[in-house]
């Protein structure tokens, strides 16, 4: 009886508590009205809540009365919050939430530009890794971006040449900063080498145009390095080859918060080449010395102090028969001296905002020499002017200074304003000495001053808006620059840009040395692509249009009278997980161009310039061999060759001759074996690499040399027309096996 009564006053108890209860309900959307599954909704306070379902809906019951607050939150939503007052009466209650913009969600705009950074590892193309084992490239980046969309294989100059823009049209940044020579010195007719290691950069990024108000001074194109933090921990390296031997010292701190750093390489192609001719007679073989040192401090807000210096030496001289005459040779000797400088100073100023300083200093100096020859190299005159002329001497000296702050607030969510300036302060001398002597001397000091807005809509709309102010002392001439750039997300993974910017750059040095009575040479870029990217695969299509205006003419007088435009489209597809353990991207380029500049006597395509460009790479790493293979394969359709005279009123050039020149075909090869990989005692880690590059030794012309009147026509070709190269490579305290890996897995 007593158990009988007990129950019956349980289940009273129960049934009263259930009619007490107060049923809560509704649907979760975005503020687009759509559907919001997963919210996850609490009445704060208590351990009463829901998710709601794939239809967007939740239900719950509580026992609670009073005034309270409902929370709804959602992952990529900003959480949203609604005052109640629960009585007896069931509740219906929607939520609205809006998408919360974030750095690892929203839209980024990639109109033009090709970006690999710890910022964006989603979005790596080239890492620096990438570039040391892509097969063509031997370690120089320039030589690895080619790879990509929009570059040109122009192989008898060093530069970027990149939708119809010559070489010099296409600058580059360390830490913010402009480079003044990022090359070695030219040789006619054989491009040099970029003077930096891949290795000191964890971010690249290489903007075929429409990119940031930030950067200046460049017609066609940038490519943005920058250089790493702190390392990883200490470590020793040191590299072998018959060609060069090098060694270097990392040394971090036992706090990790600073670390310094020194490198010397010396290269002597000596011994090279005398397993693999060349085509010109070297009598003095190419020699090169490089050091560098580093240091890098982490401040107490978690800013970064770096300083980077690096000085080369090289010298050399070779010996190539005159081209009007086979009696004579041109004998052409070169020392460069060049020293960089680079300090940066990133720091979070609180509230918001962020520093960036940055200063650099370089200077180049060339002692250049030419002599005509006879048959038994001593020093000759000819009595024709034509061949005569080409006796000189040259000594030249560039000197660049700048400074240049950006200061960056942010508005709200991630969306952020940035402004700043910069200041060049350029100095270049030339004694040149031929049948007549001359001495220039051109200091310019530019000034800009710039601004630009990065501003978040939603995760899936996204805008760049700014604009750039120059002054040149020199020319005398200012410029404003707007550009624009909008991304919207059009699905997973899935998105189109657009960009708009107009960019000038000063003429070229050896144009001002005759008049400075030029103005800003100007382009205005137009950009929209399609991307769909994830950790796996790449797929961009990008079409575009340039309009070149105020190119310097050099003939019949030196103006600002030139103009051109450049139009195509260029596809990219990069590919880590169909083919098990392959790494591969496939690179397309169309381009249709012409300009009129120079001597040009109407709009041209010009001579650097092929209207079809592709690449194939491809890496794997068997990790079981210890090994891997590196593939890549670039075609290019013919470029145009033009010889032109003066006409007979001296007006304009005439051509005499033109052309097209075979196709463009190279495939290379590389390996690297790792013998230490999975040792886990090694204390000191090996790397041996080899390459060969024009495997199946295909015929490259460049284009075509001409004498003095057009009768006698020699192609420009490789000095030779593969290069092979075997090395090791050693480091002790930190492990690269694993990097080589993680790359090509």
């Amino acid at each position: 009886m007593n158990k009988s009564i007990i129950s019956v006053l349980v289940l009273i108890t129960m049934i009263s508590h259930s009619y007490s209860q107060i049923r809560i309900s509704g649907i979760t959307k975005d503020t687009k009205g759509h559907i919001l599954g997963g919210t996850s909704i609490t009445l704060k306070g208590t351990y009463d809540g829901a998710v709601s379902d794939s239809t967007g809906k939740f239900s719950f019951k509580t026992f609670e009365k009073g005034d309270f607050t409902i929370e709804a939150k959602n992952l990529g939503y900003k959480t949203v919050e609604q005052k109640v007052s629960l009585s007896k009466d069931a509740i219906t209650i929607n939520f609205s939430l809006k998408e919360e913009v974030n750095e690892l969600t929203a839209v980024s705009v990639t109109a033009g530009s090709f970006e690999a950074s710890d910022r964006k590892r989603a979005a790596t193309v080239l890492s620096s890794l990438d570039i040391v084992t892509t097969a063509n490239a031997n370690a120089d980046i320039t030589s690895a971006i080619k790879t990509l969309p929009g570059a040109q294989q122009v192989g008898e100059q060093e530069g970027l040449f990149v939708r119809g823009g010559a070489g010099y049209e296409t600058k580059q940044f360390i830490d913010g900063t402009v480079v003044n020579n990022p090359y070695y010195t030219s040789v006619q007719d054989i491009a040099q080498r970029g003077r930096f290691s891949p290795f000191l950069f964890k971010g690249t990024v290489f903007t075929t145009g429409g990119y940031s108000a930030l950067y200046g001074e460049a017609l066609s194109a940038a490519l943005i390095l920058e250089s790493i933090d702190l390392p990883d921990q200490s470590q020793a390296t040191a590299s072998l080859s018959p060609l060069f031997v090098g060694a270097g010292l990392q040394e971090l701190s036992k706090d990790k918060k600073s670390s310094w750093g020194i490198n010397y390489g010396y290269t002597n192609v000596a011994l090279y080449f005398q397993v693999v001719k060349q085509t010109p007679d070297y009598f003095k073989m190419p020699e090169f010395h490089n050091a560098d040192a580093n240091f890098r401090i982490k401040t107490k807000h978690g800013g970064m102090i770096k300083y980077y210096t690096t000085f080369s030496h090289n010298d050399l001289g070779l010996r190539r028969p005159n081209i009007d005459s086979s009696n004579y040779k041109n004998a052409f000797g070169l020392q460069n001296n060049n020293w960089y400088n680079n300090l940066s100073w990133r720091e979070n100023l609180g509230n918001g905002w962020k520093m960036n300083l940055g200063a650099s200093f370089s200077t180049n100096g060339d002692v250049i020499g030419q002599q005509i020859q006879n048959q038994f190299n001593q020093p000759t005159y000819t009595g024709a002017i034509y061949i005569d002329s080409l006796n000189f001497n040259l000594n030249s000296r560039q000197d660049l200074s700048q400074i240049k702050a950006v200061f960056e607030k942010r508005i709200s969510g991630i969306s952020t304003f940035r402004f700043g300036g910069e200041y060049f302060y350029s100095v270049v001398t030339a004694k040149y000495n031929t049948f007549f002597n001359y001495n220039t001397r051109l200091i310019d000091n530019l000034t800009s001053a710039f601004g630009e807005a990065d501003l978040y809509i939603t995760n899936g709309l996204a805008a760049k808006i700014g604009g750039r102010f120059e002054q040149s002392s020199l020319i005398n001439k200012t410029n404003f620059a707007p550009r624009i750039s909008l991304a919207y997300r059009t699905g997973k993974d899935a998105q189109m840009s657009m960009a708009y910017g107009v960019f000038y750059q000063k003429p070229e040095n050896s144009q001002l040395y005759y008049t400075t009575n030029l103005g800003f040479t100007k382009a205005t870029h137009y950009i929209i692509n399609y991307q769909k990217m994830n950790k796996d695969y790449i797929f961009r299509v990008e079409a575009f249009y340039k309009k070149y205006e105020d190119l310097v003419k050099t003939y019949p007088s030196i103006n600002n009278s030139g103009s051109g435009y450049a139009q195509g489209v260029e596809l990219f597809w990069r590919d880590k997980k169909s083919i098990k353990g392959l790494d591969y991207w496939i690179s397309y380029s169309y381009l249709d161009t012409k300009r009129d500049y120079l001597y040009y006597p109407q709009q041209l395509q010009p001579n650097f310039a092929a209207n079809h460009t592709a690449s194939v790479v491809a890496k794997k790493f068997i990790t079981d061999w210890k090994f891997g293979f590196n593939f890549s394969y670039t075609y290019a359709t013919g470029r145009p060759y033009y010889f032109m005279l003066p006409n007979s009123t001296q007006t304009k050039y005439v051509i005499k001759d033109q052309g097209t020149t075979v196709p463009y075909n190279n495939m290379s090869l590389s390996f690297e074996y790792l013998p230490n990989l999975g040792n886990k005692n090694a204390k000191t880690f090996l790397v041996l690499f080899a390459s060969v590059t024009n495997v199946l030794n295909y015929n490259v012309v460049y284009g075509y040399n001409y004498s003095h009147d057009g009768s006698i026509k020699q192609a420009i070709t490789p000095p030779a027309n593969q290069f092979y190269f075997i090395g090791c490579f050693l480091s002790w305290g930190v492990d690269r096996s694993q990097d080589a890996i993680n790359n090509n897995l």
